[in-house]
This record gives structure tokens, C-alpha cells and sequence, in this order.
């Protein structure tokens, strides 16, 4: 079992910044290639990252490509993700989650296997 716990979300201007961090428990979070997702009201969810073990490779929408940089510290069970560039579409619970499965292209919430409670991100225009 993963227990995944975000934060780091707010309210922030269009061009501004803003860190997720996602806090894992358990013994075994180097094992697990780890992913954000974002869900927008009225939308569905939507990917935006996703991490390997050790953080070598990762991989991203096409919409954050170049703002948004993934990144972990498995020696503190953490994840993260560094929003740039903050656009107002870009408002939108963002999620963390947590997979089992070792194929980089994770772009389906259905791959994953353990979900946190949601983290809130508004940007103004």
C-alpha cells in the first residue's frame, strides 16, 4: 500500500510559478514510476507527467512541455512538479499517483495504482 499526500497548490497570477510536492509512505516508493494528472471543472482528467524510478527518464503533455519539470528524492519519499509559465488553463485539481508499472508512456489513470486526495491550482489571468 502507498498512501500519496499533495501540496503546494494555491492561487497564483498567469506567468508565475508554483511547486507540487507529493509526499509517499511506505518503504517501497523507489519502486514506483510516479505521475501527475490534472482534472479541470467540467473536464476530465487529464495527464501531465510521469517519472521513472530514480528520476532518469520522464515524459510530458504536450501542453506543459517546457513549464513544467517532474522530479523526485526517493530519500524523502517525494515527488514533485515545478509549474512555470503558469497559464489560466491551466487551472485545475492536479493529482499525484503511483504505478507498479514500468513503461514510461503512462498516460492513462487507469494505469496507475494509487491516487492522492488532490491539490488545488488557480491561475488568474
Amino acid at each position: 500500500q502507498v498512501q500519496l499526500v499533495e501540496s503546494g497548490g494555491g492561487l497564483v497570477q498567469a506567468g508565475g510559478s508554483l511547486r507540487l510536492s507529493c509526499a509517499a509512505s511506505g518503504r517501497t516508493f523507489s519502486s514506483y514510476y510516479m505521475g501527475w494528472f490534472r482534472q479541470a471543472p467540467g473536464k476530465e482528467r487529464a495527464f501531465v507527467a510521469v517519472i521513472n524510478w530514480r528520476g532518469g527518464s520522464t515524459y510530458y503533455a504536450d501542453s506543459v512541455k517546457g513549464r513544467f519539470t517532474i522530479s523526485r528524492d526517493d530519500a524523502k519519499n517525494t515527488v514533485y512538479l515545478q509549474m512555470n509559465s503558469l497559464k489560466p488553463e491551466d487551472t485545475a485539481v492536479y493529482y499525484c499517483a503511483a504505478t507498479s508499472r514500468s513503461a514510461l508512456v503512462l498516460t492513462h489513470g487507469a494505469q496507475y495504482d494509487y491516487w492522492g486526495q488532490g491539490t488545488q491550482v488557480t491561475v488568474s489571468s
